[in-house]
């Protein structure tokens, strides 16, 4: 075997594991505090207005930390994949979603801070986009 299948398959061993690092961190987090942490504490008792203040320091980092982890998984995917997956294929195009509606998250705090129902459902289609991620295939690998 060659050097450079060797270095082309240890290549796409490295990105598939980055891949999945990157999605279990972003991907978790975002219903991790959707799902759990915010209920738990509502559970817990504690104030509306803190809880609503947990949330809306936290879902903006993991918004942000999910649009960085979506470029990680963009740039892995075009190394294995090739430019044309970003367009081609649907864990491409997942990855633009995350990417689009985590600008237009970001845009619209700053214009409308307000708009939580917006801003709500930006973060819904970032978690959703997420989880159908989850369930595709590494790149590198076939079974699409």
């Amino acid at each position: 075997m060659s050097k450079s299948v060797i270095f082309k398959r240890q290549s796409l061993r490295a990105g598939a594991i980055s891949w999945q690092l990157a999605q279990t961190f972003w991907v978790g987090g975002l219903w991790l505090l959707h799902f759990v942490m915010l209920p738990a504490l509502e559970k817990l008792g504690l104030a509306p207005l803190l809880i609503e203040e947990i949330g809306g320091l936290l879902g903006p980092l993991l918004i942000g930390f999910a649009a960085f982890c979506a470029l990680l998984q963009a740039v892995v995917l075009v190394q294995a994949e090739g430019l044309r997956s970003l367009w081609q294929d649907m864990r491409g195009q997942l990855l633009l979603v995350v990417v689009v509606m985590a600008l237009v998250f970001f845009a619209v705090s700053h214009w409308q801070p307000d708009a939580a129902r917006w801003l709500l459902f930006n973060y819904m289609v970032v978690a959703l986009c997420g989880l159908v991620l989850v369930l595709q295939p590494l790149p590198g690998q076939r079974g699409e």
